[in-house]
């Protein structure tokens, strides 16, 4: 890192929706509201998933991790943004910015490797169901969980490093609400074409190839699925991975975008918009998708124990009736002996 950088920049200006200042009450109220929804779901996740013994499985296990990435994901954003929001001086220190960038990278590219983990999680409960508890064992799970967590922040690092090195010459102004390498590569004042084939690099890295592992592992469950004799049967394993492939798709379609496609010609602040729902509103999502999708998991399961009882309780109440009607019968017998004998 520059030293030089450091002694001239104390302090980031960061320009935000300035220039759209109308906007900053409304999304102030929009920031503050996601960042307690997000706070409250993820909590609720993490405590749920430790506290119910029912729930000590790989696919909470390794939601629980996704839930901790977000929770840690939004608070190393929102927080400042929302004083920036209430503030004349939009700014953020020269360490909080290294901070932000190198929780924003780890937490984002975690979270990239541990999505795959998760279909890998749900393919191997679907496609080969007898052997579930013997391939994904705890220490299998602690072992996925590390690596993800440890790719990470490794990456973190190695970015944060090659971004913050850039002599920037007294440049300041951010053209963002966050610390982000896109906007952070525009203040240097040297040629960038390097650092930004290394972000296009590992973005193809981060991005593309655990995206397409996710999806051939769907594409086996698919197949599995479809094998299934019953709907109902089917219908519960589409369930069991319908709310996984919403996050998926939410994560990775924002992701993409940022990173990998050409800024477009038609938008002025493109990138803050995807990074809004990149950085905010997916985090937020998540645990409601996961809380709502469990909700009709159980919401099936009590219906199906219901119904379980009601067949029961009908094949009692025939059983009571045939034990009737044989004692009717036993007596209509004893009654014609004593006629006979008379």
């Amino acid at each position: 890192m520059s030293w030089a950088n450091k002694s001239i920049i104390e302090e980031f200006v960061l320009l935000g929706f300035s220039d759209q200042p109308w906007l900053e009450f409304t999304l102030f109220v929009v920031f503050l509201t996601s960042y307690i929804v997000t706070i409250i779901g993820n909590l609720n996740i993490i405590l749920v998933s430790r506290l119910d013994p029912k729930l000590h499985t790989p696919m909470y296990f390794f939601l629980t991790n996704l839930s901790v990435i977000d929770l840690c994901y939004i608070t190393c954003t929102v927080p400042q943004m929302l004083v920036n929001l209430n503030s004349i001086r939009k700014v953020i220190s020269y360490g909080g910015c290294v901070v932000q960038l190198f929780m924003f990278l780890a937490l984002g590219a975690t979270e990239c490797v541990l999505l795959p983990v998760m279909s890998f999680d749900r393919f191997v409960a679907i496609c080969r169901p007898l052997h579930y508890s013997v391939i994904m064992h705890q220490r299998l799970c602690l072992q996925l969980a590390s690596v993800s967590w440890i790719i990470g922040f490794g990456n973190a690092v190695w970015l944060s490093i090659l971004t913050f090195q850039l002599p920037r010459c007294g440049h300041y102004v951010i053209d963002h609400f966050l610390c982000e390498v896109p906007a952070l590569l525009k203040l240097s004042c040297v040629d960038t074409t390097a650092n930004e084939a290394e972000l296009f690099f590992v973005s193809v890295i981060f991005h593309l190839v655990p995206l397409t592992l996710i999806l051939i592992s769907y594409a086996f469950i698919a197949q599995a699925i479809l094998k299934i004799q019953s709907a109902e049967g089917r219908q519960k394993a589409f369930g069991t991975c319908g709310s996984h492939l919403i996050v998926v798709s939410l994560f990775y379609g924002t992701a993409v975008s940022m990173y990998l496609l050409p800024p477009s010609s038609h938008s002025k602040d493109p990138r803050k918009m995807v990074s809004l729902f990149y950085g905010i509103i997916a985090p937020m999502l998540n645990p409601l998708i996961y809380t709502l999708r469990n909700k009709e998991e159980k919401k099936k399961e009590e219906e199906e124990e219901e119904e379980e009882e009601e067949e029961e309780e009908e094949e009692r109440e025939g059983e009571e009736e045939d034990d009737d009607k044989e004692e009717d019968k036993k007596k209509k017998e004893r009654k014609l002996e004593k006629f006979f004998d008379y």
